[in-house]
């Protein structure tokens, strides 16, 4: 024999009792009333106030009405606003659940263990406040912010100041709580910071991203993997007179041209060509070695943010970089740090470096010297792609030495997982020029 089950349900709805309807259970059903349109005001007037865009704000500072007053007053502290809002809503929404579930009682007598009663009194109720004291005002507020904010201004604007012991007590909780969770959450990783730019629309940041990834990947980076090699500076030996020194400046066009004895490993200062203007008509018997500077040196490995407030706190634009054992490996400049986060700086003087040229749609022609990163760059290649086989190399000759471990011949070939170097100009000590193929 089937078992029926609708004894049951006719045994739960049969031991309902319904009380009489009393002017206590109607005033309370005004109270809940009542306080629903309170709830749905104070949410709605949250989406208002803090969905204003400059625009609107901009047209309600230059207005006139009185209600334009409040709307700027509420808007003065956001704390007390928010705050007041919160304060205001949660006593509406308990004030309702306090109400709602003593009508039911008082209209109601469920039978013990009743799964009715739970859901009329829980889900029933709290369904009615989310959709019209919560969703259905701000969905509206959403599209009409300034209308609702003008509408909501004065009666928020004494809630404000009738709830402002209340709201002193929860910003300063807030405060607090802040303070001890910023104790611990203080730095930002740079995964998160690169995590989060990748999230960032590119239509919405479009030249600033770069220079947002610039920011975020500037604190990693040494001093090494930006200077100049002194194979690529230009200097004056100090024995040069005067003349010449003249001549090599002319042809330059630096500002700042380091001063050697010897070797470059022996450096005696850095001449600023503004302290030699003023001696320019001079003989060529002319001391120009007494106005050069001291140099300012730097390790290898020092971190490029960390350069960045070293030449700001004395006054320098130009370091020499030296080497574990002591030997001067180049020079770095302000403008090096600088071109890390906005890209290439260039001004009339400067003249267009090319240093790569692209043969077809996958083979380059790369100076020796170039960075790894802007190699990587041209070519759009992940920079993480030769982590594992790079070392210490920074630049695409340094990358060739660390795969071939000597000095390659002119036409030599080097492959590493799909790309494949081809050496087109070599001398005695340097990588001049490689081919790139990148097979797909």
């Amino acid at each position: 024999m089937e078992t029926d089950p609708l004894p049951v349900l006719s045994t739960i709805f049969w031991n309902i009792q319904v009380h009489p309807f009393t002017s206590g259970i109607a005033s309370s059903i005004v109270g809940i009333i009542v306080l629903l349109a309170c709830s749905a005001l104070i949410s709605g007037s949250e989406v208002a106030y803090f969905s204003l865009s400059p625009e609107e704000k901009h047209k309600i500072a230059s207005g006139s009405a009185k209600r334009n007053h409040y709307i700027l007053k509420n808007l003065e502290s956001p704390e007390q606003l928010l705050a007041t809002i919160l304060v205001a809503n949660n006593f509406a929404n308990v004030g309702m659940v306090i109400l709602s579930s003593f009508t039911v009682n008082s209209l109601i007598d469920f039978p013990k263990d009743s799964v009715l009663g739970f859901i009329i009194q829980v889900i029933v109720i709290s369904y009615i406040i989310l959709l019209f004291g919560e969703i259905t005002p701000k969905v509206y507020t959403t599209n009409h912010a300034l209308k609702f904010a003008k509408f909501i201004a004065l009666p928020l604007y004494y809630l404000i100041h009738l709830l402002k012991p209340i709201n002193k007590v929860l910003i300063y909780s807030t405060s607090f709580l802040n303070s001890k969770i910023y104790a611990y959450n203080q730095h930002i990783s740079v995964d998160q910071l690169s995590q989060a730019l990748e999230l960032t629309s590119k239509s919405e940041l479009k030249e600033e991203q770069k220079i947002l990834k610039g920011i975020v990947k500037f604190g990693n980076k040494s001093v090494a993997e930006i200077m100049r090699s002194r194979v690529d500076v230009i200097s004056a030996d100090i024995d040069y007179d005067f003349n010449k020194v003249l001549a090599l400046i002319s042809e330059s066009g630096f500002s700042r041209i380091p001063v050697y004895s010897g070797s470059f490993d022996n450096i005696k200062g850095i001449l600023y060509i503004k302290d030699l203007l003023p001696h320019a008509h001079k003989a060529a018997s002319f001391r120009w070695q007494s106005i050069i500077r001291p140099p300012f040196y730097v390790p290898e490995t020092k971190k490029i943010d960390n350069l960045l407030e070293d030449f700001q706190k004395n006054k320098v634009h130009m370091a020499i970089v030296v080497d574990e054992y002591g030997g001067s490996s180049g020079i770095v400049t302000l403008e090096d740090v600088l071109e890390e986060i906005v890209g290439e700086i260039t001004d009339e003087f400067d003249e267009v470096e090319n240093f790569f040229t692209k043969i077809s749609e996958n083979k380059y022609l790369f100076d020796g010297k170039t960075m790894l990163d802007d190699f990587c760059r041209v070519t759009g290649l992940e920079e993480t792609v030769f982590d594992g086989a790079k070392g210490e190399a920074d630049t695409l000759a340094g990358l060739i030495l660390e795969l071939k471990g000597e000095i390659p011949v002119q036409n030599d070939t080097i492959k590493y997982k799909n790309y494949v170097f081809t050496i087109e100009a070599v001398d005695n000590r340097r990588i001049k020029q490689i081919k790139v193929e990148i097979i797909t």
